[in-house]
């Protein structure tokens, strides 16, 4: 496209695309036109459920392998004699749907606990589970490699030999380039750091991070401390703490209680945009509503702001997975004991707020999972479907607010009136002076905000505006 030649120095000229208020901050399109920075639309939607396997699933957990685009769930198959089993899905976007390959045996033994996590540096998936018929209830991990629709496994590692091991959960620490598992054995929770090499899997010793009688174990790394984040219900109240890797140990600092009621049936997950930590939970405190908390790492410890009620119902099965398109925290769980729902919040500093709830599945559901496909910007969501004894999954687009500010599309700010789109707009861009602002404060800094106006505080993505020299008027971006 051809650009409108520069009116003077300090100045840009170029086609509008859309109208262009005065005096606002403008971003350059892919194709030389400008536009004002704004937002945009996207509907909150579901797809339909699709079955992926057409028998009684439980013990369902769901991981996102982001080499092979690939969703891989893994589950207990009480159709073929609660084996240990796993189905690799695809997602297309532009339907919301998810395909499936042919479910493939892990175990051949009655499988309980599952939890899944994807190894970003080994390229793999690790399945850990208690091996109830296989090995008296042991702790057990085996890697799993996904090709195309389908996925083979390594051979079967007992990771805690002495006892039997409930409340399972794993995440991927980036920074230690491992899988930190997390489990109940012999009454307590305790932690193992796993490497993972070809297709086998190694652990260090057991680290205990709870209580006696803990329970409720979860698991997420907080990527800007370069922390794990462990929580566990026991001695009836919610705890966490945060984990430190270092080879193949983990140590764990204060221990700090979020909820000091009775914490069931959780979910955490770590917002990168927020470099927040959000906890999901049934607060039987308060009519077991569905409640949230941020949590903040420092250091070695973790603090939390006030608790949000989610839906004032009596919830179960919390999962929280990270939208990273959304910038969004998504909730999936079972409402009022029935139906499958699910729901977007956004953190504002150590607060969340949230979308309406969508219902994925009029009917009752349990064993809710979830995991965030990056590629098709969605969140997977599987589940039992119990009126129809099936393993079902569905695929959730988050709504929100999308703007067309990047981190580096910004060139100024507009002048010379409101200018429809198509015709010649002018841009005050590096070096030079906008001259038709309010309301300044001479000396401060300012930022654009992705809703095309400009404040004293960075948005996401961080963008500087310019600096006021008066109150009406703006350097912009030097």
């Amino acid at each position: 496209m051809r650009t409108i030649p520069e009116l003077k120095e300090g100045t840009h000229r170029a086609k509008a695309t859309g109208t262009l208020p005065n005096g606002k901050p403008v971003v350059v399109n892919a194709n030389g036109t400008v536009s004002v920075v704004a937002e945009t639309t996207v509907t909150q939607a579901v797809g339909t459920p699709v079955t992926f396997r057409s028998a009684l699933c439980v013990y369902i957990a769901a991981a996102y392998d982001s080499a092979n685009n690939k969703v891989v769930i893994a589950y207990q198959d009480r159709g073929n004699s609660s084996y240990g089993t796993a189905v690799v899905g695809t997602v297309d976007s532009s339907d919301n749907s998810i395909s499936f390959g042919t479910p493939v045996v892990f175990e051949s033994a009655n499988t309980q606990r599952i939890a899944t996590t994807y190894d970003v540096n080994a390229g793999k998936v690790l399945v850990s589970f208690n091996a109830d018929g296989g090995n008296s209830g042991r702790l057990t991990s085996i890697v799993g490699t996904v090709s195309n629709t389908s996925i083979s496994f390594g051979s079967a590692v007992v990771i805690n030999t002495s006892n039997s091991a409930t409340h399972v959960a794993s995440a991927y620490d980036a920074n230690a380039q491992k899988v930190v598992l997390v489990a109940t054995t012999a009454g307590t929770p305790a932690a193992f750091v796993c490497t993972i090499s070809g297709t086998s899997v190694s652990s260090g010793s057991r680290v205990v991070f709870g209580g006696s009688g803990g329970e409720a174990n979860r698991i997420t790394y907080d990527a800007n401390a370069q922390k794990v984040v462990v929580i566990c219900n026991y001695s009836s109240a919610g705890r966490a703490r945060v984990g430190t890797v270092s080879g193949t140990s983990i140590s764990f600092g204060t221990e700090t209680t979020f909820n000091t009621s009775t914490m069931e049936e959780p979910g955490i997950a770590y917002d990168a945009s927020a470099q927040k930590v959000v906890i999901a939970y049934k607060n039987s405190g308060n009519s077991d509503y569905g409640t949230a908390i941020v949590g903040t790492v420092s250091g070695t410890t973790i603090s939390f702001g006030s608790s949000a009620v989610y839906n004032s119902s009596s919830v179960g099965q919390n999962n929280v997975v990270y939208d990273a398109s959304a910038q969004r925290v998504v909730i999936s769980y079972q409402l009022g004991g029935t139906n499958g729902s699910a729901i977007a919040g956004k953190i504002n500093g150590t607060s969340i707020t949230f979308n309406t709830a969508t219902v994925f599945q009029a009917g009752t559901v349990e064993n809710v999972a979830s995991t965030y496909d990056s590629t098709s910007k969605r969140v997977v969501i599987a589940y039992r479907d119990q009126p129809n004894a099936t393993g079902d999954a569905v695929v959730f687009e988050t709504g929100f607010l999308a703007p067309n500010l990047t981190s580096e599309n910004y060139i100024g700010m507009s002048q010379g009136g409101s200018v429809a789109s198509g015709s010649s707009a002018t841009v005050d861009i590096i070096g030079s002076v906008s001259t038709n602002q309010s309301s300044l404060t001479a000396g401060q800094s300012y930022f654009v905000q992705t809703d095309g106006t400009i404040g004293t505080t960075a948005a996401n993505p961080s963008v500087f505006a310019g600096t006021a020299i008066s109150a009406t008027k703006l350097l912009v971006k030097i």
